[in-house]
Parts: structure tokens; C-alpha cells; sequence
């Protein structure tokens, strides 16, 4: 055998010997919580979906569990992927200040957050810099645009302000974000996706708990029967 012959039969039992005998296409992990939102997200879309321009991402606010949790998630259907950040709710939505969410409206002067589908829209800059305005696609939040609910950033809606206080602060009805956050949200999610709003309660386990805007409702709570149509 000479030199040549010799070498190439030692490179093919070095990879042969080092190669895996078959590759295996690589496939994400999700978490239970993420498989629920990625379920979620395709729902909405093909609820809504005639009306959203851009359909790759869609955001998920579950205002079921407490404002201290991340519980705003940017959910890539495209590459199923999940990721979570911080979001507030209205001040006339949580009147106790105690960092749940008790009610929703969709009544002008409320500063509640209403439930629902939106559209994003545009960036404008307003009284919290650069935000996003949202168009409600549902008869719960069909006044957005007049009330002016929208996307912004807030320093009430950081993770420090959690650190410091156990809860975030509150909007007008807005979905407020931490700076950061709210910088992704620009990218991510501006220009015609979808943003859902609802009190699920997603725990980590993908199971779901009772919030208690859900308990107070079903109970039927004064809010509901002196302002019918609110919800």
C-alpha cells in the first residue's frame, strides 16, 4: 500500500469513528405554557385573521395572572418560539391598586383595559415618546382608537419598579412596557400583527387558573349589572 492509499483509509476510519452513525433533524423544546400560547395565537388568527396584515407574530397579553409577572408574550407562529416581558393594565381596572386586574370596559373616560383582539398600527410620538396605535377588532374593544388605547413605554412598567413595589404600576387602559420591552414590541410587533388580550391565567404547567376579573364576573358583580354592554 503506498503513502496515498494509506492516508485516505486513516481519514475514513477517523470520521467514521467520529461521526455520528445518523443525524437527527434538530427540533425545539417547548415548555407546556408556550405549546398553550403557540395554540392560542393560531386560534386568534384564524379568528380574526382577514383583518391582520402581518400574521408571522402575535402578542398575547394575559391579564389573568399579576401585574408583577411577565405576562406579555411575543409568540413567533412561524418559528414557534415564546417570549415573555412585562405589561400594565388601567388604573380603572384595578382600582385597588393591588396589581390584579378586576375588570374590563370599553367605555370612553373608564381608563379601563378593555379584552380582545387588536391590529396594531402605526408609530406616532406621544405624551410617552414613541407608541403604537392599536385598532379593537372586537365589539369589547371596538373604541380603542377613540380612547386612544395604545402601545408605550413606561418606567412604571420595568421589572425594577416590580423589585421595588411587588407589582407594576398602572396606565389609562394602555399596554405599557418597560423601555426595553417596549423597544421590541416596536420591532416585533408594529405594523398590522395581532395583539390578544384576555384573562387566561396560563401557569407555567399550561394549566389554567381562575382569575379573578373571571370570578367576580361570573358572581355578577355590580359594575356588570349598573353598566350593561361595558364587557
Amino acid at each position: 500500500m503506498n503513502r496515498r492509499d494509506l492516508l485516505k483509509g486513516t481519514l475514513a476510519a477517523t470520521a467514521a469513528a467520529t461521526l455520528p452513525t445518523r443525524v437527527f433533524a434538530q427540533v425545539n423544546s417547548y415548555s407546556a405554557r408556550d405549546r398553550v400560547l403557540l395554540d392560542i395565537a393560531r386560534e386568534q388568527l384564524a379568528r380574526v385573521g382577514q383583518r391582520i396584515w402581518r400574521k408571522d407574530i402575535v402578542g398575547i397579553a394575559d391579564f389573568g395572572v399579576h401585574s408583577a409577572e411577565r405576562r406579555f408574550y411575543f409568540v413567533d407562529v412561524e418559528n414557534e418560539r415564546v417570549q415573555a416581558y412585562h405589561v400594565s393594565h388601567g388604573d380603572g381596572s384595578d382600582p385597588e391598586h393591588d396589581g390584579w386586574l378586576d375588570r374590563y370596559s370599553n367605555t370612553e373616560g373608564s381608563h379601563c383595559t378593555s379584552r380582545g383582539a387588536y391590529m396594531t398600527r402605526s408609530w406616532y410620538v406621544g405624551k410617552f415618546g414613541t407608541s403604537i396605535r392599536l385598532d379593537g377588532l372586537d365589539p369589547s374593544n371596538s373604541n380603542a382608537l377613540p380612547r386612544a388605547i395604545v402601545m408605550h413605554q413606561a418606567d412604571y412598567a420595568t421589572p425594577q419598579h416590580v423589585s421595588r413595589w411587588g407589582r407594576l404600576g398602572r396606565s389609562n387602559g394602555c399596554f405599557a412596557m418597560g423601555p426595553e420591552q417596549f423597544d421590541r414590541a416596536l420591532i416585533d410587533l408594529s405594523g398590522g400583527r395581532l395583539l390578544y388580550a384576555e384573562s387566561l391565567g396560563i401557569q407555567s404547567d399550561g394549566s389554567r387558573v381562575a382569575s379573578r376579573e373571571l370570578l367576580r364576573r361570573e358572581g355578577g358583580g355590580t359594575f356588570e349589572r349598573t353598566v350593561p354592554g361595558a364587557y
